[in-house]
Order: structure tokens, then C-alpha cells, then sequence
């Protein structure tokens, strides 16, 4: 029985009175060497893995940012405007105008009657001889055609809405959308909004008027149609003269809160007269007079700039 007491000690013992490892112990503790080894490993390779995934989403975004560069996305979706300059038959209406537009600015244009306000856009959009230059996404648009001007993303409203009152607000959408479609993709399903469409019609709250003629909307209405022709065919300059001109109270709040919608991922540009309006939803403005810039900055710097006030504001023309 001694005997056997002592057999167990050396067992548990070693002969210099260390602990001894049993068996079982030791082939636990192998166990545990090989999961922490294969523990590693695994690290080690999801380590790789996600280095390659880094590598490959940085060269990803680099394409993605150089084809932005290249096509003009947001880095180029800006307007700027150097030495234009407009006459009329010895009329000087626009002066060596230099004009610059951010993207996603709701830029607001003001000034007397006869300060250049119309025929600043009407230079951009290729509808009077200029010269000078005027740029949008790297592009130059003095010189160009209308309709090329368009193909660039440059879209423009009038003064009286020009809508196609024979036909629905569906079609007229249809009809804008299809200007940069394919020919035999036009009457591909044309009772049939797409998704884009249906899209601008909500934006535009026109979803409920869609199968009424555009000549039996009311007038604000009408201007929001004219405005979702122009987001259907992807127009990233938006130039707007006078939309809320003749607009009741409430059409003239949920046009600026579509135009403030609008210009989040656009270049928007407003000639306006409503001061209030502008008050209330511009980002920036630009004042006019004799076709020259009088003055730049934000709502409250031009309603401090004493000759703005002097000249424009302190006068009738509010």
C-alpha cells in the first residue's frame, strides 16, 4: 500500500519535486496548441483576403473617380461663366459678365427690369449670339446649338410653361424622357410609365394628374410639369426664369421645397423677382443691374449691401 502511495507521487511528481503533466493533460494541451496554430492561420488568411478586398475596392473607387473626372460628375457639375458679353444692336445687355455656380447651389438672380437677368440665360441655353465663355461639366456651351446644348444636361424653363396642352401629363413626360432614347425605344410600351417617370411624377406631385391634358392643369401645376420634362431627361443645370410667377401661397411653397429637392444633386439657377421667395429658399444670390454683377452673396448679405438696397430692394420692384 506504501508502495503504491509513493508509484502515484512520481507520477504527480517529478523527481526534483516538480509538477508532472499527465496524459491527458498534456494531449489537452497539444489540442490547444494545434487550435490557436489553425486560429492563426485562419487570421492570417482573412488578413490577406481583406487586404486584397482594400486593394481592389481602392482601385475600384479610383476608376470610379477618374471616369467622374472624365464625363464630368460632380467634380465639373458647376457653371462658370468668363467675359460674357451680350449686345443688341449696339445695346450692350450683357457686360464681360464672370459668373460662377456651384453644384448643388440654389442660386438666385435679381435685379431691375433690363439688368441682363433673361438674357444671361438665354446665352447659356444658345438662344441669342454671345461671346465669351460659359462652361458646364468641362463643356463649352457658347457657340452650340440649343438642341446640343441640351444633349450637355443644360435644361431651361420660360416664363409661360411650355407644356404640349393636347396631350397628357404622362405623355408629355414620355415625350421629354424619350429625347435621349432610341428611336424604336420611344413606342416600346407607351401606355406604360417607367420607373423614372413614375418617379419625377411623385417628386413633381403630379402622380394624381398623370391621365389629365397639361392645358386643364392649373398654373402652378403646369410649371411642375414643365420641370419634370427637364428631371426626365437627366438635366443637371437647371436655369429657371420666374417659376413661381402668378403661383398661389401653397404653390409657391412646394415649388421651392421641389426646388430645393432639386438642386441637392443639380445646379440650379433662378431669375426671379418674388423677394420673398427668395428670402426664403435661396442659397445664394446674385444681383444685377445694367448687365453687370452689382453685388453677390447670401440672403442677408444683400439685404445688408447698402447700394443692393439703394438701387433695387429700397425701390418698388419687390
Amino acid at each position: 500500500m506504501s508502495e503504491r502511495r509513493n508509484e502515484t507521487a512520481v507520477n504527480s511528481e517529478g523527481r526534483d519535486g516538480t509538477s508532472m503533466i499527465s496524459g491527458e493533460e498534456l494531449e489537452q494541451l497539444r489540442r490547444d496548441v494545434r487550435r490557436m496554430r489553425d486560429e492563426a492561420e485562419r487570421m492570417r488568411d482573412e488578413a490577406a483576403q481583406m487586404k486584397a478586398e482594400i486593394a481592389e475596392e481602392r482601385d475600384r473607387l479610383q476608376t470610379q473617380l477618374a471616369a467622374l473626372d472624365d464625363r464630368g460628375g460632380q467634380w465639373s457639375d458647376y457653371l462658370e461663366i468668363r467675359g460674357l458679353h451680350v449686345e443688341f444692336d449696339g445695346f450692350v445687355a450683357v457686360k464681360n459678365l464672370d459668373l460662377t455656380v456651384m453644384h448643388g447651389d440654389l442660386r438666385f438672380l435679381i435685379g431691375p427690369n433690363g439688368a441682363g437677368k433673361t438674357t444671361i440665360i438665354d446665352a447659356i441655353t444658345g438662344l441669342v449670339p454671345a461671346t465669351g465663355s460659359a462652361t458646364f461639366r468641362g463643356e463649352q456651351l457658347i457657340g452650340r446649338k440649343p438642341n446640343e446644348i441640351v444633349h450637355l444636361g443644360v435644361g431651361r424653363t420660360f416664363q409661360t410653361a411650355s407644356v404640349v396642352e393636347e396631350l397628357t401629363v404622362l405623355q408629355n413626360l414620355q415625350i421629354a424622357e424619350g429625347f435621349r432614347k432610341k428611336p424604336r425605344e420611344l413606342f416600346a410600351k407607351p401606355d406604360k410609365a417607367s420607373q423614372n417617370v413614375e418617379y419625377m411624377m411623385e417628386v413633381c406631385n403630379l402622380k394624381d394628374d398623370a391621365d389629365k391634358l397639361a392645358g386643364t392643369l392649373p398654373h402652378g401645376k403646369k410649371q411642375w410639369l414643365e420641370i419634370g420634362m427637364l428631371l426626365v431627361q437627366d438635366s443637371h443645370l437647371l436655369l429657371l426664369d420666374e417659376p413661381v410667377a402668378g403661383m398661389t401661397p401653397a404653390e409657391r411653397e412646394a415649388t421651392g421645397q421641389l426646388l430645393k429637392r432639386c438642386s441637392r444633386n443639380r445646379t440650379v439657377i433662378i431669375v426671379e423677382h418674388d423677394m420673398d421667395f427668395m428670402r426664403q429658399f435661396a442659397d445664394s444670390v446674385t444681383v444685377l443691374n445694367q448687365g453687370e454683377i452689382l453685388a453677390e452673396g447670401s440672403v442677408e448679405d444683400i439685404q445688408n449691401n447698402e447700394e443692393v438696397v439703394r438701387i433695387y430692394l429700397g425701390g418698388g420692384d419687390q
